[in-house]
């Protein structure tokens, strides 16, 4: 995804005022494509699912956040495209800015797309334009396959995030509840906003 798609991400935002990355336009890209979970308090708690591609993290908003049991269907937004350096970025977005609230990374890894049609692989950028991928995730608190299915367009599409039934798959445990400190720093959601970063 080319840097250019981050346009959106830096007009939403004053740079002045939040300790959000603004996001280099050029970056080495590692070999491993990274995906990043952030617990966003905002007007709503939600989760914020964002996966590598090329540059810059294509990102959805996951109000239930992701579940390990193939059985919960995860209701995820489309949200504008991230800078790859938001994959660190773990904060308090000051009151009137957007996004305001506190930041968490709650889980970080790498993943693999393994989108395929007709058994043939079918590279990211065109199983997002279709709307439909499946990726293996290596996170620390997310594992496994999990597919991303959009159920409908517009300005903020709608997608579907599901668990697939796999070795990693667990319908008992809730990681949402049971985990919740900071993948990065150990930190609770309520210690990241009383330290301001």
């Amino acid at each position: 995804m080319a840097p250019g798609s981050l346009k959106t991400y830096r007009k939403k935002r004053d740079f002045r005022n939040t300790p959000e990355p603004k996001g280099k336009s050029t970056g080495k890209r590692g070999t491993k494509s990274i995906f990043v979970i952030h617990n966003h308090a905002a007007r709503q708690l939600h989760y914020d699912f964002r996966l590598q591609v090329g540059r810059a993290l294509k990102s959805w908003a996951v109000p239930k956040g992701p579940s390990p049991n193939p059985g919960d269907k995860r209701m995820a937004a489309e949200v504008e495209d991230h800078p790859l350096d938001y994959a660190k970025f773990e904060g308090v977005i000051p009151k009137g800015e957007y996004g305001a609230g506190t930041v968490m990374i709650w889980d970080k890894g790498t993943y693999r797309n393994v989108t395929k049609k007709n058994d043939k692989e079918v590279p990211i950028t065109r199983a997002l334009k279709s709307g439909h991928l499946a990726v293996d995730l290596d996170g620390e608190k997310i594992e496994g396959r999990y597919a991303l299915s959009r159920i409908a367009k517009g300005k903020r599409p709608r997608w579907l995030l599901v668990k697939m039934k796999d070795a990693k798959a667990n319908a008992r445990r809730n990681p949402v509840k049971s985990e919740t400190k900071s993948a990065v720093s150990g930190r609770t959601m309520k210690q990241i906003e009383k330290q301001k970063g």
